[in-house]
């Protein structure tokens, strides 16, 4: 680990060092007026939510560590008072990196990156045609957190009116893979979350799970499962019975092992195949079973089929008694 304290190092490399640590970050599109009605479109990365009731966003222009110069965003919000915060999509990020660019003031950033206006319902910022995701906002109150180069400056925002595409909603949940945002990253990077870089964990809301220090120990010593798989078996509600895991062999005691199968069932990363294929080491007690039931426990946690994880390494428990 490297070590330091803020102050030890350059504004420019605590900065880099944030950006790249607290990421990817959403992405605020922020849509502003002047006191004399010049528009004003700029991306802030520094964004989140902070309530629900009432709905609060807060996002922050900061100063520019170049010269501790404020931006425009944060001029017309002390002036108007209102803004419009849109979602930024895949299908849109390189014109809002277009609108990042530090224009002149009273240059019209919608025309600059040729994204569309669109008339708000009761603030008056223009809306992002292009984003599925668009929330009219009034200003709460900015918060200076400093008055030098880089300093936040925190507008806390509420929300008085969405506007959100239909194309995103399934079930009343705004699905990842249709809104497709992106975050962003340090330097040039940024995150698509879409694809792969979507996955589910399950919140323990309903439920209490067992813990980490209620798993068997030789789970917890385990050179395969990995800590996000203890936090899986954690966060079961209970350990399958002996009753359970008897009833479970029954279903594939009959079938024979095939060395030859296993290795393609884990290549197919199959766990209810390389299960089966295991299990006859497991009837004749052979300890070279334990790997093989440990690697498919694993594969099971990553397809979240918490039930077969906890077959297999409790069949694989009995070969350590």
């Amino acid at each position: 680990m490297i070590e330091f304290e803020p102050k030890d190092i350059s504004t420019q490399q605590v900065q880099q060092y944030i950006l790249g640590g607290v990421a990817p970050r959403p992405i605020a599109l922020v849509s502003t007026l002047s006191a004399d009605g010049k528009r004003n479109l700029s991306p802030f990365s520094f964004f989140n939510a902070f309530g629900v009731n009432p709905p609060t966003i807060a996002f922050s222009p900061a100063r520019r560590i170049r010269d501790g110069s404020t931006k425009h965003t944060y001029e017309n919000l002390k002036e108007t008072k209102e803004c419009v915060v849109n979602a930024v999509t895949y299908s849109m990020v390189q014109q809002v990196n277009l609108a990042s660019t530090e224009y002149e003031a009273g240059v019209d950033e919608f025309i600059k990156s040729g994204l569309k206006p669109l008339a708000s319902d009761i603030v008056k910022p223009d809306r992002v045609a292009d984003s599925p995701f668009q929330m009219e906002c009034r200003l709460n109150q900015i918060i200076n957190l400093g008055h030098d180069r880089g300093s936040g400056n925190l507008a806390i925002c509420e929300i008085v009116k969405f506007h959100i595409s239909e194309d995103i909603i399934d079930n009343g949940i705004i699905r990842p893979d249709m809104i497709d945002l992106v975050g962003r990253n340090s330097a040039n990077y940024y995150t698509r979350a879409n694809g792969n870089a979507i996955f589910e964990v399950e919140k323990p809301i309903t439920k209490k799970g067992i813990g980490y220090d209620a798993l068997p120990e030789f789970i917890c010593n385990s050179k395969i499962l990995t800590a996000n798989n203890l936090g899986q078996l954690g966060n079961s509600e209970s350990i399958p019975t002996e009753a359970e895991l008897k009833q479970f062999e029954t279903s594939i005691e009959k079938q024979t092992f095939v060395k030859e199968k296993y290795s393609r069932f884990k290549a197919d990363k199959n766990p209810i195949e390389m299960l089966a294929s295991a299990y006859q080491l497991v009837v004749q007690k052979d300890k070279k079973a334990v790997f093989m039931l440990e690697e498919t426990a694993s594969v099971a946690l990553d397809n979240n089929n918490l039930t077969l994880a906890w077959m297999a390494l409790l069949l694989a428990e009995r070969l350590y008694q």
